[in-house]
């Protein structure tokens, strides 16, 4: 998958693995996804999809820690969450909302299948463990995988994390995480002073 990479990235990250500042950074990131994802959603379900997207964004964010505790990188810990979505919007047919075609769904998977299988995730239940709270249900379009469309997907990056830096430049694997001591967590999106003239400017690359 190709993912955009940041500063704001490892504040996000910093935060989320902070004692009441990560519930905080949850909350603002959980909030930042739902807009994001449902920008993305046909504009005729986007508001029945909300609170479903609401409570599975938040309980990818249990993923994200753990894969950081399991020693995977800020770019790899970030695919799998962002894997876990794309499982969940092919099972209801939400293909527009999809970043990968469907046909790269088992490369994707299997790429983290270790981790994958020791917390119960697959394709057909991608929070596994992490179904923490109940997760509304929101209907589903099934008819659309028959000819998926997704406008948002990009193929050919299933083999790896590939991610766009700043400038443009893609890095295999990642860019070279900052030291914690150079990282100010109030960079993480939603921490930071926000005008609210502005706050509606943070753009898909934040999450």
């Amino acid at each position: 998958m190709k993912l955009k990479q940041n500063i704001r990235h490892f504040a996000a990250k910093k935060a989320l693995t902070m004692p009441i500042i990560g519930d905080i950074a949850t909350e603002k990131l959980v909030d930042l996804h739902v807009r994001v994802f449902g920008e993305k959603a046909d504009p005729d379900h986007r508001e029945e999809r909300e609170p479903h997207l609401e409570a599975f964004f938040d309980c990818t964010f249990d993923t994200y820690v753990r894969a950081l505790e399991a020693g995977f990188t800020e770019a790899e810990a970030r695919e799998i969450t962002h894997i876990q979505a794309n499982f969940e919007f092919y099972n209801h047919g939400w293909t527009e909302m999809m970043e990968f075609p469907v046909d790269e769904l088992e490369e994707h998977y299997e790429r983290y299948d270790s981790f994958f299988e020791t917390y119960t995730i697959d394709i057909a239940n991608p929070l596994g463990d992490f179904r923490t709270q109940a997760v509304p249900e929101a209907p589903s379009t099934p008819e659309l995988l028959n000819d998926p469309e997704h406008p948002h997907a990009e193929g050919g990056f299933a083999d790896d994390v590939y991610v766009e830096g700043e400038e443009g430049e893609l890095r295999v694997g990642g860019r070279e995480e900052p030291d914690d001591v150079d990282v100010d967590v109030d960079a993480a999106p939603g921490l930071q002073d926000v005008d609210p003239k502005t706050e509606g400017d943070i753009d898909e690359s934040e999450a």
